[in-house]
């Protein structure tokens, strides 16, 4: 186990290396810089930022002394929001992004595996057919459609829920249900696949030959091998979540991280975009290594290599 987590930590450095070189070099092809657009700033002023932060030397140089302070935990200051560092914007902004993103993946948890399992136990019946209906317009429809109606009708045409902010409970139901519809989607139709196989399989006809109850067949021998392709999903998910939630807070006015990552694109501030990116791309990477770990709890038979 530990040779395999310091394995995966080497590769997991390895990604972020190139995440990191990836997306700098990208963002400083884009025309344009973050004091550009300020047409209130002389090209004099302009050109004083640019040596102040370091933006006028040249880019491999930039991109040097960058991963040097960024390697001892200084991700630097935000170019438009003058005073605040980027640790400052991510320890914020993410708490917010994280509770939308975890009350959203329980959900999606919590009623995509049931209804895979309804689905797989009334197979070609009627349940078994709207929750393949579900499940399907769940993965077709965009979260930005979703965020649309569910706006429009509990927001505006039947005002149940309120549609920007969080400043209640109520607040988080829109945004929620608009992240975990693809997942739960996602989950059911993928437990509903995985359940079926487990049910085709002999070990499972042993168990009905041998007496066993219909709920401890279900409970202790199917459900355990049929989750595991959902546990291979988590890492994805929380990926799919915190991405997904970029769209979701913009258009419910969320004060999230995701909120502050499309400003920082729109308003070129590199060094918040370098940020977050990284502090998303070790977060995916965690979570992949959780999920690995995980499979040995669930399914002793899988070792770790």
């Amino acid at each position: 186990m530990g040779k395999y987590i310091a394995k995966r930590v080497v590769f997991g450095l390895a990604t972020l290396l190139v995440v990191s070189i990836l997306t700098f070099f990208l963002m400083n092809l884009v025309p344009g810089g973050p004091f550009t657009a300020d047409k209130s700033i002389s090209k004099a002023a302009q050109k004083a930022l640019a040596a102040k932060y370091g933006l006028d030397k040249p880019l491999w140089q930039q991109f040097f002394n960058y991963m040097k302070a960024a390697l001892h935990g200084d991700f630097g200051i935000s170019l438009k929001q003058r005073g605040r560092t980027v640790a400052q914007i991510i320890g914020t902004k993410f708490p917010v992004s994280a509770r939308i993103g975890g009350i959203s993946i329980l959900v999606s948890l919590a009623i995509g595996i049931p209804f895979g399992c309804i689905a797989a136990l009334h197979r070609g019946k009627a349940a078994d057919r709207i929750i393949i209906i579900f499940a399907t317009c769940g993965i077709a429809v965009p979260s930005f459609v979703i965020c649309t109606v569910l706006m429009y009708f509990f927001g505006v045409k039947l005002g149940w829920l309120p549609t920007f902010g969080l400043t209640s409970w109520l607040n988080y139901i829109m945004p929620v249900m608009a992240l975990a519809f693809y997942p739960t989607s996602y989950i059911a139709r993928q437990m509903r696949s995985s359940m079926l196989d487990v049910l085709g399989q002999d070990y499972m006809r042993t168990a009905k030959a041998k007496g066993l109850s219909q709920n401890k067949i279900l409970y202790k021998h199917a459900l355990r091998n049929a989750i595991l392709p959902i546990v291979t999903y988590l890492g994805p998910l929380v990926a799919y979540t915190l991405v997904g939630s970029f769209v979701v807070e913009k258009i419910f006015t969320i004060p999230g991280l995701g909120g502050e990552f499309v400003s920082s694109v729109i308003n070129q501030d590199y060094t918040v975009i370098m940020g977050t990116t990284i502090f998303l791309a070790a977060l995916v990477i965690f979570m992949n290594v959780v999920v690995d770990i995980a499979y040995t709890i669930i399914d002793p038979r899988i070792k770790l290599k």
